[in-house]
């Protein structure tokens, strides 16, 4: 799973990236300080079983802290969208092709408004940030028309001649973009029957649509700490009533991390408390309590970032954790408990994650057990998050 991190310029985006993956890159209030997109790990967090079976895990990848287990996906940080990007302006669409395997998206902005819209510092308040929200989306969809527009008129004569079924078609030309059939054929509901006649105004349509379903988006309020920001998010949200909206401080889960990782405090991400360790000076005391006032104790979310990266992978790809167990024996070969965590998409079967785990698994499946109900379920079974399961093979 491959979720991006996008916006303009100087947003905060690369905070919020090493706040969620604490990845060493450049961060500076400065225009393009990204150029290369950066990848890293971050976390999701679920309810480990480990709580149900009263039992300790080691986690092969990813952490668990207090029953609650940590699960990586990838994060891909791109450079900074300019409006125009998609004609070639800021780095254009160099930028925008490195997201054609992204899942979902995260939009990162400066809601206090203290960057223009080219990434330049400026007053907070003296910007409104619904201008970024409504650009990117124009960039985005600009960049699905570009790719669907190439060779459109060709593909579309040949689809017609040689009377191939277009949604097939349509999802072979576009499955770069992670477009599926299911995507395709809810598109082409809404579109005019007769594709040969589409005019420019219908494949912007398309793009429009394809690009909702296969890029969700949620916007990550960014700086909600500083002046003016509080009140921009209330208004957004009310400007933006179909569009997820959440408040964050990349800088501020940054502070609680790299504070956490010195054992300075105990904190988990996601949580909106944190308990100090050891002495600490007058300063780091001011700042943790800037922290705790000025967000933590402000919004029910927290700093935000765990927020994000959990309703991007559950609300909106609707991804379920599954763990591997055995119904006598919840360790491995080597001895580690409930070691593994696997997402997998919607709609997931037991013969699904059979396959998931290994092929010769899947082909040799024979049935599986629900471990927390010791109850056997058959290959067609849907999973739920949080289930364990073991699979059992000829």
């Amino acid at each position: 799973m491959l979720v991006g991190i996008v916006g303009k310029p100087n947003c905060g985006k690369s905070t919020f990236f090493k706040a969620a993956t604490l990845a060493e890159v450049e961060i500076g209030n400065r225009p393009f300080v990204t150029l290369e997109p950066n990848h890293g790990i971050a976390y999701v967090k679920v309810d480990c079983p480990e709580k149900f079976f009263k039992v300790k895990c080691n986690p092969r990848e990813g952490y668990c802290t207090d029953g609650i287990r940590f699960v990586p996906i990838e994060l891909l940080d791109v450079a900074g969208l300019v409006p125009g990007a998609h004609e070639g302006k800021g780095m254009g669409n160099q930028f925008l092709d490195d997201l054609r395997e992204a899942d979902a998206l995260i939009h990162v902005i400066d809601v206090s408004g203290g960057t223009n819209e080219k990434g330049e510092p400026i007053e907070p308040g003296s910007y409104d940030p619904a201008k970024d929200i409504k650009f990117l989306e124009v960039e985005l969809d600009y960049w699905y028309l570009r790719l669907i527009k190439k060779g459109w008129g060709k593909y579309s004569r040949i689809v017609s001649k040689e009377k191939e079924d277009l949604r097939k078609a349509l999802t072979v030309q576009l499955s770069g973009l992670k477009v599926n059939e299911e995507m395709v054929e809810k598109a082409l509901k809404e579109m005019p029957a007769d594709y040969t006649a589409w005019s420019d105004k219908d494949l912007f349509k398309l793009s429009v649509i394809l690009r909702r379903l296969s890029k969700p988006m949620i916007i990550a309020c960014n700086k909600i700490d500083l002046p003016h920001a509080k009140e921009n998010y209330e208004r957004l949200k009310k400007e933006f009533p179909n569009i997820i909206l959440m408040p964050c401080s990349g800088d501020f889960e940054l502070a609680l991390k790299e504070a956490a990782k010195k054992e300075i405090i105990k904190y988990v991400p996601g949580e909106r408390k944190f308990e100090i360790k050891k002495s600490i000076n007058e300063g780091q005391k001011n700042a943790l309590e800037h922290i705790k006032k000025n967000v933590l104790d402000a919004f029910e979310e927290g700093t935000g970032v765990q927020k994000i990266l959990n309703i991007t992978v559950f609300d909106f790809l609707k991804y379920v954790a599954i763990f591997p167990g055995g119904i006598n024996n919840l360790a491995d070969k080597k001895g580690n408990i409930l070691p593994d965590c696997f997402l997998l998409p919607p709609g997931s079967t037991a013969l699904d994650f059979a396959f998931r785990i290994h092929t010769d698994i899947g082909n040799n499946f024979v049935k599986a057990i629900d471990v927390k109900r010791k109850l056997p379920i058959k290959k067609d079974h849907l999973l739920k998050s949080g289930d364990v399961v073991e699979i059992m093979t000829k």
